[in-house]
């Protein structure tokens, strides 16, 4: 009989360790190198390139750093591009329990870039502040070539891809997965918390006052009569 308790209790253990490793190695973010087909407006016609996009996210404080990483240029510039004259940006398309936009930016480029060869994206990054928990999808979004003090290339993507990212976010205070973005009405002034300015202040003395000056007129009233019997 104890030999029989002894291995119900290591099996209830072994049972316990083995679901704490499948809940701690469950993932939290889930990325894909997906191919971004842009189509670009650029200062010298049409252009357009497929382009494999990756992004991540790792946490920092109350948010999340996100990288957009390129892995080929999407547009080419007829002239040469000096050292540090170009800058490129982007859009991420947020889904899933969150909505809106993130944007990231690059580095101006670290050396110049020769003409008619592909310019050279990089890696763009930014922040992600999330409003509540649950589960956001990042898609590839505009992306922006800023050269020579100019917009040169605004890229959309044209085959709608699909998320790069699928992060599963926790630990919002207050945030449930079904929550909204939008605050909470005002309330009306039937709800509204005791006002303490000085107005306020003022009439609250005068409260008072008038209350000790009734009561000394009751007391005075009541004596008055007890004298007179």
């Amino acid at each position: 009989m104890p030999n029989r308790r002894r291995t119900t209790a290591a099996l209830t253990a072994a049972v316990a360790v083995a679901g704490a490793v499948v809940l701690a190695g469950a993932p939290v973010a889930q990325a894909e190198v997906v191919d971004v087909d842009y189509a670009c407006e650029t200062k010298i016609g049409p252009k357009s390139a497929v382009s494999p996009v990756d992004i991540k996210a790792v946490k920092s404080g109350g948010g999340y750093t996100i990288t957009m990483s390129f892995e080929k240029g999407v547009s080419d510039s007829p002239v040469e591009l000096p050292k540090g004259v170009m800058t490129p940006r982007a859009e991420l398309v947020l889904g899933g329990d969150a909505s809106g936009k993130v944007k990231v930016t690059g580095s101006p480029n670290t050396a110049a870039i020769p003409p008619d060869t592909p310019i050279s994206i990089g890696t763009l990054t930014g922040t992600f502040t999330p409003k509540k928990n649950g589960k956001v999808t990042f898609t590839a979004g505009v992306l922006t070539v800023h050269a020579l003090g100019m917009d040169a290339a605004v890229c959309t993507p044209k085959n709608n891809p699909k998320p790069s990212l699928e992060l599963q976010v926790t630990g919002v205070s207050g945030g449930g997965s079904g929550g909204s973005d939008t605050p909470p009405p005002a309330t009306d002034g039937g709800d509204q918390l005791p006002r303490t300015g000085p107005l306020d202040s003022a009439v609250a003395l005068g409260t008072l006052g008038g209350t000790v000056l009734l009561t000394g007129a009751a007391g005075v009233l009541w004596l008055t009569r007890r004298t007179a019997r």
